[in-house]
């Protein structure tokens, strides 16, 4: 007897394969220890940032379906630059990622750590170019104080609609279904004080080695960057 066929993954939409196969050019254009090293310029960036063992790197990784584009160190808080990369045609990017430090770990003299907490307050806070951030928040954990005080640096730009906001609640293959519906709740409550438009605010459960929600998250900031009416 010829054994019934497993159902296989979802099919993605046209919209999905676009965003993803956009997201796949994505290669590494430089590295910054101050914002005046940054890329001068109209491009807009999307941020990525989180909790030092949050994965920033890996779900990049993921989402440019690369294995080591951005570098995830092994100890966690040593990476203190914004790593830049380009989106779009080789010859005319159209915009770019920003891998900032992870925040949290005390793995830096305290001098260096105060200095990179103002620079990445002050890239969040002032820097034009910014259009998106992905913040990404463990799932099992929920919001921080730190995650936070981050989203604090945040919610101006984010509440005038200056720059739209995904959370990633990472790690969600550790949860059951019970839980993670526990977690979506929790974090749609720590982010019910920004007064946004709900297309500026997004929410998703994340998992990169269960490939849970990559695709949603490249459709996502695909949108952001190229609005359907373009």
């Amino acid at each position: 007897m010829t054994e019934p066929k497993r159902p296989g993954p979802p099919a993605l939409s046209a919209g999905a394969r676009a965003a993803l196969a956009w997201a796949h050019g994505a290669r590494f254009l430089t590295t910054a220890s101050q914002l005046d090293q940054l890329p001068q310029g109209d491009l807009p960036e999307i941020a990525f940032v989180g909790r030092s063992n949050a994965g920033k790197s890996t779900a990049i990784n993921a989402l440019a379906q690369r294995r080591q584009l951005a570098f995830a160190s092994k100890t966690p808080g040593r990476t203190q630059h914004i790593n830049l990369f380009a989106l779009g045609p080789k010859d005319e990017p159209d915009s770019y990622l920003a891998d900032l430090p992870g925040y949290g770990y005390a793995t830096v003299e305290r001098s260096a750590k105060l200095r990179w907490q103002q620079v990445m307050a002050d890239y969040l806070e002032l820097r034009r170019n910014l259009g998106g951030v992905v913040l990404m928040v463990d799932s099992r954990l929920g919001f921080t104080p730190l995650d936070q005080q981050l989203l604090s640096f945040i919610a101006p730009r984010v509440g005038n609609g200056e720059v739209k906001l995904l959370v990633l609640l990472t790690k969600a293959d550790k949860l059951n279904k019970r839980e993670q519906q526990a977690s979506l709740q929790a974090a749609q409550a720590a982010l019910a004080d920004l007064a946004t438009d709900s297309a500026d605010l997004g929410l998703l459960l994340f998992s990169a080695p269960k490939q849970i929600g990559i695709a949603d998250l490249a459709e996502t900031v695909h949108g952001w960057l190229h609005p359907a009416s373009d």
